[in-house]
């Protein structure tokens, strides 16, 4: 499908000279003068490479069709993770890089959301929110405060969060997966 530069935002992904590329960052330029024209930051799919180009804002590219689909997380082994499609039983074992930073948060039997193209993953996106066990909490300060005070608290993964100080060992909290942060107390 064509689509025209100053549409690009950062999760399109396109097709240059038969590549599959990620827009990273993309930002409309007006000089003072001459014609305005889109700069484009995108990360290879299947290299990791970075690519800066620049557009004039009419210029079209082929953006690629990706499938959505639901998978389970089987297991890490290293650098790499296994998923499987809960319909076909097919697996695909992706890198970490795919997956970034918050591959820490992947639990066993945890349903994600990937995107292939042409049956090959090009991205992994997990829930927003996991729910996890604090196995060790500071001790709370007398003087502080339960309503703006936090302490630091250990996960059952081995991460450390900042959590309420009421928050104890052996509760169960809900994490954000995007940043790491806590967002409540889980609901049992």
């Amino acid at each position: 499908m064509k689509v025209q530069a100053n549409t690009l935002r950062p999760g399109h992904v396109v097709e240059i000279d038969g590549k599959l590329f990620a827009v990273t960052k993309s930002q409309i330029i007006t000089p003072g003068k001459g014609g305005a024209f889109v700069q484009v930051e995108m990360r290879g799919i299947k290299d990791g490479i970075k690519r800066d180009d620049r557009y004039r804002t009419g210029d079209t590219l082929e953006r690629a069709q990706l499938e959505d689909r639901e998978y389970q997380f089987l297991y890490g082994d290293g650098d790499t993770y296994t998923f499987m499609d809960a319909k076909s039983f097919e697996q695909f074992t992706v890198p970490k890089e795919m997956i970034g930073d918050p591959v820490r948060w992947l639990q066993e039997n945890m349903t994600v959301s990937m995107r292939t193209f042409e049956g090959a993953p090009v991205s992994v996106e997990l829930p927003a929110t996991v729910v996890m066990q604090i196995v060790e909490a500071d001790a709370a300060v007398r003087s502080q405060t339960a309503s703006s005070s936090y302490k630091t608290a250990k996960l059952e993964n081995g991460e450390k969060i900042m959590v309420p100080v009421h928050i104890d060992a052996g509760t169960k909290v809900v994490v954000n997966t995007a940043d790491g942060t806590y967002r409540e107390r889980a609901k049992e």
